[in-house]
């Protein structure tokens, strides 16, 4: 029989953390609860989580404190949970490398199914013994899918995973064009709830980092979307 998944639940209301529980225990997961974000980081190197639910609204560390401490480390998918719905909540969330999104209050079924898809997405990720090595270079700039890494210019770029997975699609598609629409679904995997601001503030972190090449650049194509423009020389 293959083990149960664990799902690691931070959050400070110990009724909404049990209901939870009750709910994914239910899907034959396993879960372990902590209410604040100090025993959250104690306990996933514990608990070795399979995906983290995590409150924005901890006491001491917060959530997003937690999910930046747990992104230098691992890229285990975390969702966060907060009652803020505002867009800007949403993209910091998003922008410091969480996978996903819930406003409280939830239904418990798309709860449930927001889980399964994050999990189904990160295995499909994950490089398998077998697998050739996700990789795409151009001059001064490797992007490697396998190990999460970014080489440019020379040296190693520190770049969260969405920033990371957003710049390898682009750049393995050249010259292609992608509205914000479809980058949010083949980057975020499903329909994101709200505007595509999310996008271009991941474009505008990938440019204050990767900086405009003469022979590539990651472009603006007005009124539609993005694209990786490699340039003929």
């Amino acid at each position: 029989m293959a083990a149960k998944q664990k799902i690691l639940i931070i959050d400070d209301d110990n009724n909404i953390a049990e209901l939870i529980s009750l709910y994914l225990t239910k899907e034959c997961f396993e879960t372990k609860i902590v209410n604040d974000g100090e025993q959250a980081l104690k306990e996933f190197h514990i608990f070795q989580p399979d995906l983290l639910l995590l409150d924005l609204m901890l006491p001491g560390i917060d959530g997003y404190q937690v999910c930046r401490e747990i992104r230098h480390i691992s890229d285990v998918p975390i969702i966060m949970l907060s009652a803020k719905g505002e867009t800007f909540d949403k993209v910091l969330g998003l922008e410091l490398g969480a996978d996903d999104y819930i406003i409280k209050p939830f239904d418990s079924k798309e709860l449930v199914a927001r889980v399964r898809a994050v999990l189904r997405r990160f295995k499909v990720k994950q490089p398998s013994a077998v697998s050739s090595e996700k990789s795409v270079s151009y001059p001064d700039l490797t992007i490697n899918l396998t190990n999460y890494s970014v080489t440019y210019m020379g040296r190693q770029i520190d770049m969260p995973p969405k920033e990371l997975e957003l710049l390898y699609f682009l750049a393995s598609s050249p010259n292609q064009v992608f509205t914000r629409e479809q980058l949010l679904d083949h980057i975020w995997g499903y329909e994101y709830i709200g505007d595509t601001r999310t996008v271009d503030v991941h474009i505008k972190r990938l440019r204050e980092k990767i900086k405009d090449h003469p022979d590539w650049s990651i472009s603006t194509v007005w009124g539609i979307g993005y694209k990786f423009e490699v340039k003929n020389r």
